[in-house]
């Protein structure tokens, strides 16, 4: 893959952390990029996204609480986590999907995302 997640780690519950989500392979600004997460025998989930059009989705638990953000100049996406519960315990994955897109919105389906990066870990506890 050639996108490249970074800023896991672990933080007790209350704390923050903000990930990153770079390429070189391409622009990021160009198309809809999404964050997701996967605990321990769950399912994948998506978390937040931010289309093409900069229209932003997040999931209803996350809201208020993270923000998904572009840095052009970087050629970044990032994904600041605040408030962080156990719960957000999960290793998080950068998506990207490249379209042609139906709406001016961006997807949180996995299913629908066509570039995936390997993910970092988040572990939320004392």
């Amino acid at each position: 893959s050639q996108i490249v997640e970074s800023g896991g780690g672990l933080v007790q519950p209350g704390g923050s952390l903000k990930l990153s989500c770079g390429t070189s392979g391409f622009t990021l600004d160009f198309y809809d990029v999404a964050w997701f997460r996967q605990a321990p025998g769950k399912e994948r989930e998506g978390v937040a996204c931010i289309s093409h059009a900069n229209n932003i989705n997040y999931l209803d638990s996350v809201k208020g609480r993270f923000t998904i953000s572009r840095d052009s100049a970087k050629n970044t996406v990032y994904l600041q986590m605040d408030n962080l519960r156990f719960e957000d315990t999960a290793t998080y994955s950068c998506a990207v999907e490249f379209g042609p897109w139906p709406t001016s919105y961006c997807s949180l389906v996995p299913t629908e995302q066509d570039e995936w990066g390997k993910g970092t870990l988040v572990t939320v506890s004392p």
